[in-house]
């Protein structure tokens, strides 16, 4: 029957058109891609790039994050995720919303390297010594900063 084939593609057409639509309203509620880098006007090599607020408390596993990212990040990505200029990008930043920089984003450039393409800072290489248990603990450490300084809710 040649029916058939008319009705794969009207389905196919129809299930497309919802999906965009669906897309339309989820992007809609969710916070708009910035690419807006901070200020760094007079910042010196090694200079914080933001002032962070930390939290009053943070979590077992943002402890545990915290560690982890003062052991091997802290010396590109600055004390508190600040970032340090000329070194590597702060994670206080619209930037890096969970809608745009998943957690996995942070497991997946440190395990394997990121091209630079926010910061002019230069590509970030893989690091060594970190679990993809401490990379997730990182990442909830970040997340709570970013709450903190009012990035998330």
């Amino acid at each position: 029957m040649k029916a058939t084939p008319i009705l794969a593609v009207s389905l196919f057409l129809a299930a497309g058109a919802g999906a965009l639509y669906l897309n339309a309203t989820r992007q809609a509620d969710a916070p708009a891609h910035v690419n807006t880098l901070p200020d760094m006007t007079g910042l010196k090599k090694g200079d914080p790039i933001v002032q962070v607020k930390l939290p009053d408390k943070l979590s077992p596993r943002a402890q545990l994050g915290k560690t982890a990212f003062d052991s091997v990040c802290a010396a590109c990505h600055g004390a508190n995720a600040s970032g340090r200029y000329g070194h590597g990008p702060t994670f206080i930043s619209r930037i890096y919303v969970p809608t745009h920089h998943g957690d996995e984003a942070f497991v997946y450039a440190a395990q394997n390297g990121v091209r630079s393409h926010h910061w002019p800072f230069g590509d970030m290489p893989p690091q060594k010594g970190l679990t993809r248990a401490d990379l997730m603990n990182i990442a909830v450490y970040i997340r709570e900063l970013q709450r903190a300084n009012g990035i998330i809710k």
